[in-house]
């Protein structure tokens, strides 16, 4: 068919950019030896104080979950509130999962890994992502998304915890280090 996508850009819904409100990109692609999802927010001019609360906030929640160890046959459902404290503790949320498996070669979006109260325990070797995110409707949007894996925590009884296996950088200029415990700074 000769018509454009709902994706594609038009020269009636296309606008140029600017440096006075936030950017999400959420990427991803499949490649050989793995596949990517990862969802960054930015801002390149001066962001508001709560664009800049709410933006370290998420980023608070993907810290704690992604550094989180816990026992093995841990449903992802059990650990999932850890994502979402940071933002719980002002009275903000977000209406979104909070993670799913990563497929390779299959779907990005890979059941029965994840987050959600009926997926299966996490165990070592599997992918999946890591995405709180804040949503003001009509004004910003904000998501961080990594991809990690399982893995077994160095701990003295077999625990597990995540490798993040993203390697793109957040947008400084919408952390507010203040808000930032020492270990989540690291």
């Amino acid at each position: 068919s000769d018509l454009p996508s709902p994706r594609s850009p038009s020269n009636g819904s296309s606008r140029k950019l600017s440096v006075d409100e936030m950017y999400l990109s959420d990427t991803g692609g499949q490649y050989l030896d793995g596949t990517t999802d990862i969802t960054r927010t930015v801002h390149w001019g001066v962001p508001t104080p709560l664009q800049k609360e709410a933006y370290t906030r998420v980023l608070m929640g993907n810290i704690d979950l992604s550094r989180l160890i816990f026992p093995p046959n841990t449903a992802g459902g059990t650990v999932e509130s850890f994502a979402r404290r940071a933002l719980w503790d002002v009275g903000l949320n977000y209406g979104h999962g909070t993670g799913h498996g990563i497929g390779n070669f299959l779907s990005v979006h890979e059941w029965p890994v994840g987050f959600q109260s009926n997926n299966v325990p996490l165990a070592a070797g599997m992918f999946t992502s890591i995405e709180p995110g804040y949503y003001r409707d009509g004004e910003f949007g904000i998501r961080i998304e990594d991809v990690v894996l399982v893995v077994e925590a160095q701990t003295k009884k077999p625990f597990l915890t995540f490798e993040v296996v993203s390697l793109v950088p957040y947008d400084r200029n919408l952390i507010d280090l203040s808000l930032l415990s020492p270990d989540q700074v690291r």
